[in-house]
C-alpha cells in the first residue's frame, strides 16, 4: 500500500500520558483559579493554546483529566462536542474535543475549559486550621509529579510537553505558584462575615510540563535568605527557616553556576511547607517546596538545597520525556548536586554521599529484587503508574552511570560537556538515546575520549537490571561511623569491647550525617542492639533529644528493631507530626533484613520506598501502629497516606 506523502508521523515517547501529544503540543496555559477553603476544591477555567503538529490530520484533541468536575469547553470561542471518555486506571478520564475540522500544521486553537477539582483529586491537600502550626487559618498546596497533574486541570499531562503559564489566583490567604510574582490587586469582600480575597498573579516566561505546576496559599511570612532569595514558611517557623538557609543558599548558586551556565530563573526561592508534606523537596521552579524536616536547628541537612536547586538545570530545564527515562532527571542532579558539595566541602564528600547513595541503591534494589523492571536505568512503564515505579535506583543508577563517564573521559574534558548538554536541551524534552547520541557526537572530534567512549556497553547500562559496577569511593568519612558500630554490636554480643565506654567523646566532630550513617550500620547487623544499649545510647549521645528528624528517626528504626518499648510511644508522637513518607513508610513498617532510609545528603530521594513485606512499629506494636495510623489519617498527603495504608493493611 503506497503511504499518502502528506501524512506526518509523530510517534508519542510517553506512555502514561492519555492525550494525542502527538497531534497537538500546548505552548501556554493560562490558570485563573479561586482557591474555596471551605469546600476545599479549585473552581474557574484554564485557558490551553494548542499548536498543530501535523498536517490537519485529526479532528479530535485528547486531553488528561482525572477526578476532575468539567462543566464546559470551548474552542476559539464555539462550543463544541465534547465527552469524558471512561476512566482508565491509572491514567484517569481523557477529556475528548471534537473540532470543526483539522488544523493546519503550525497553526494554535484556544480551548478553554471551566472546571471544578473534586475531593478525589490527588493533587491537592488541604489542612484545616488545627493541622496548622498556629492554628488560625487553612493552608493548601500542590503536588504534581509524576502525573497529578491531570487531577488539577484538564491538560497535556507528560513531560515531553512543555508550555509557558500565566496564573491568576483568587484566595483570602497569600499565594505561592511555580512562577514570578506579577503582581497582588482587585480586593474583593467577603460574603456572610467571610474573609475577603485578592488576585495573586504571576508569570512563567520558560516552558515547563505539568508535574512542574504548583500552587500553595496559606498563612505565610517571608524573609531574605539572599540576594536572589527568599524564604516563606509559617510566621512562627521564619526565624528559624531564614537562619538555617542563609549562610549556605547562594554559595550553592554560585557553584551550580560555576558547573553548568548562569541561573536561568531569576530569582531561587524556598517554601518550607506544613509536616504533612510527603516528600523531602519538589522542584518546583521559583519556589522550591521543601520539607519542614530540613529545619533542624543545626544547618546539617541544608545540603538537599543544592540537591533541589540542581534541578535547575537537571529536570526544570533539560527535562526527561518521559518517567521511563527518570535517570535523566535525577542521575543527573544528584550528580550535580555531588559536585556542588564537593566544591563547598572538599570532594571527600562527594564520595561519603556516594557512598549513602550506594546503600540507597542497594536497599531500592533488595526491595524490588535484583531482576525486577524497575532496577533498570530505562524502564517499561506500559500501564504502570510512575508512582509505583519511583525509587533511588533512577537517582543512584544514573549518578554511578555519569559518575562512570566523567571517569572514563576525565573531569576536565567531562566538564566541557556539562554546560553543552543544559545548552543543547534547554527547554526541551530527551530520552536517553539522545543522551548518547549527544555525548558521542560532542567527543567525536576527540580520538582520545572517542576510545575511551567506545568501551560502554550501552545495552548493559540502559536495560540491564541489578546493580551497575561500583566504583572505587574514598570512605574515609565513613569509616570511622562504622568502626564505632562495631563496637556496638560487641556489647549486644556480650563481649565487652576492651576499653568501650560509650560517651559523647564517641561523636565529637562529628556531621549528623555521619550519625545517620552510624546509626543505619546499627541496623544491618544480623542481631539488634539490646534495648537495654538504646536507652544509653540515647543518653550518651543526646540522640533521643535530637530535633533533627533524621537522627531522629534512625534512632528510633534502632530502638524499634530492639524493642525498647521507650521509644514507642515518641515514635507514634513523631509520626503525628510528619507526614513525610521517607520517614513514615519506614517507622510503620520495616524491612527484616536492611533498612531503608536514605542519606540527607540526597534527602529528597526515595521518598516512596515501602512494602508489605516490611514491619517496624507495626510488628514491634501492631495496635500501636494501626491507632496512631488512623488517629493521624486526614494529616497525612493523600499519596502517603494511600501508600502507608497499603503497607499497614495490604490493600491494592
Amino acid at each position: 500500500m503506497k503511504i499518502p506523502t502528506t501524512t506526518t508521523f509523530q510517534c508519542p515517547r510517553d506512555p502514561n500520558t492519555l492525550s494525542n501529544y502527538h497531534n497537538f503540543m500546548t505552548t501556554h496555559t493560562t490558570a485563573n483559579f479561586t482557591i474555596d477553603f471551605e469546600h476545599k476544591r479549585l473552581t474557574g477555567n484554564v485557558v490551553l493554546t494548542l499548536k498543530s503538529i501535523t498536517k490537519a490530520e485529526t479532528q479530535h484533541l485528547i486531553l488528561d483529566t482525572s477526578y476532575l468536575h468539567v462543566q464546559q469547553v470551548e474552542v476559539d470561542g464555539a462550543t463544541p462536542k465534547w465527552e469524558l471518555l471512561s476512566r482508565f486506571e491509572p491514567y484517569g478520564s481523557a477529556l475528548k474535543i471534537d473540532l470543526d475540522k483539522g488544523v493546519k500544521f503550525g497553526k494554535t486553537v484556544e480551548v478553554e475549559i471551566k472546571l471544578q477539582t473534586t475531593k478525589e483529586c490527588t493533587a491537592l491537600q488541604w489542612l484545616t486550621p488545627v493541622q496548622t502550626s498556629n492554628g488560625k487559618h487553612p493552608y493548601m498546596f500542590s503536588q504534581s509529579q509524576p502525573i497529578h497533574a491531570r487531577s488539577i486541570f484538564p491538560c497535556q499531562d507528560t513531560p515531553d510537553v512543555k508550555s509557558t503559564f500565566d496564573f491568576h489566583i483568587r484566595s483570602p490567604l497569600p499565594v505561592i505558584v511555580s512562577g514570578l510574582s506579577t503582581g497582588t490587586t482587585d480586593f474583593e469582600p467577603g460574603k456572610n462575615d467571610s474573609n475577603g480575597t485578592l488576585l495573586y498573579s504571576f508569570r512563567q516566561d520558560i516552558p515547563i510540563p505539568s508535574y512542574l505546576f504548583a500552587i500553595a496559599s496559606g498563612d505565610l511570612a517571608i524573609a531574605s535568605i539572599g540576594p536572589r532569595s527568599l524564604v516563606a514558611t509559617g510566621p512562627e517557623e521564619i526565624v528559624a527557616a531564614k537562619w538555617e538557609f542563609e549562610a549556605d543558599t547562594e554559595r550553592f548558586l554560585r557553584a551550580a553556576e560555576e558547573l553548568v551556565f548562569p541561573y536561568a530563573w531569576t530569582t531561587y526561592n524556598v517554601l518550607v511547607l506544613p509536616p504533612s508534606f510527603p516528600f523531602g523537596g519538589m522542584e518546583n521552579p521559583s519556589w522550591t517546596h521543601l520539607t519542614p524536616s530540613v529545619v533542624s536547628y543545626d544547618r546539617e541537612n541544608v545540603d538537599v538545597i543544592a540537591h533541589e536547586l540542581s534541578h535547575s538545570w537537571s529536570g526544570n530545564l533539560a527535562t526527561n520525556a518521559s518517567w521511563e527515562h527518570f535517570w535523566l532527571n535525577e542521575g543527573w542532579t544528584v550528580y550535580l548536586e555531588r559536585r556542588i558539595q564537593a566544591a563547598i566541602h572538599g570532594e571527600a564528600h562527594r564520595d561519603f554521599s556516594a557512598i549513602i547513595g550506594w546503600k540507597a541503591l542497594s536497599d531500592s534494589i533488595a526491595n524490588f529484587g535484583e531482576d525486577h523492571e524497575f532496577t533498570k536505568l530505562i524502564v517499561d512503564l506500559k500501564g504502570k503508574d510512575p508512582d509505583d515505579a519511583f525509587s533511588s535506583v533512577p537517582y543512584e543508577k544514573g549518578f554511578t552511570f555519569l559518575y562512570y563517564l566523567e571517569k572514563l573521559v576525565g573531569k576536565e574534558k567531562w566538564d566541557r560537556f556539562i554546560p553543552h548538554y543544559f545548552t543543547t536541551f534547554a527547554q526541551k524534552s530527551l530520552d536517553s538515546y539522545e543522551f548518547k547520541s549527544t555525548l558521542l557526537d560532542f567527543f567525536a572530534s576527540d580520538p582520545a575520549a572517542s576510545k575511551s567512549l567506545s568501551i560502554i556497553d550501552w545495552d548493559t547500562w540502559f536495560y540491564a537490571p541489578g546493580f551497575p559496577p561500583k566504583p572505587d569511593f574514598d570512605t574515609s568519612l565513613v569509616d570511622v561511623c562504622y568502626a564505632l558500630a562495631t563496637k556496638w554490636e560487641t556489647l549486644s554480643d556480650d563481649s565487652k569491647t576492651p576499653g568501650f565506654q560509650p560517651s559523647a567523646a564517641d561523636i565529637d566532630g562529628w556531621s549528623a550525617n555521619q550519625i545517620v550513617v552510624f546509626l543505619e550500620r546499627l541496623q544491618l547487623f544480623e542481631k539488634p542492639v539490646r534495648s537495654e544499649d538504646v536507652r544509653v545510647m540515647g543518653e550518651e549521645y543526646g540522640l533521643s533529644k535530637s530535633r533533627n528528624a533524621e537522627v531522629l528517626s534512625r534512632y528510633f528504626g534502632v530502638g524499634l528493631r530492639a524493642r525498647a518499648r521507650e521509644v514507642y510511644g515518641p515514635t507514634a508522637e513523631f509520626l503525628g507530626k510528619i507526614g513525610r513518607m521517607k520517614f513514615c513508610r519506614p517507622l510503620y513498617v520495616l524491612p527484616s533484613a536492611s533498612v531503608f532510609f536514605l542519606s540527607p545528603l540526597v534527602m529528597v530521594v526515595d521518598d516512596y520506598l515501602g512494602g508489605h513485606r516490611y514491619r517496624q512499629l507495626n510488628e514491634a506494636d501492631h495496635d500501636l501502629a494501626i491507632q496512631t495510623f488512623e488517629a493521624h489519617r486526614d494529616f497525612y498527603h493523600p499519596i502517603c497516606r494511600n501508600m502507608v495504608e497499603k503497607d499497614l493493611y495490604g490493600k491494592d
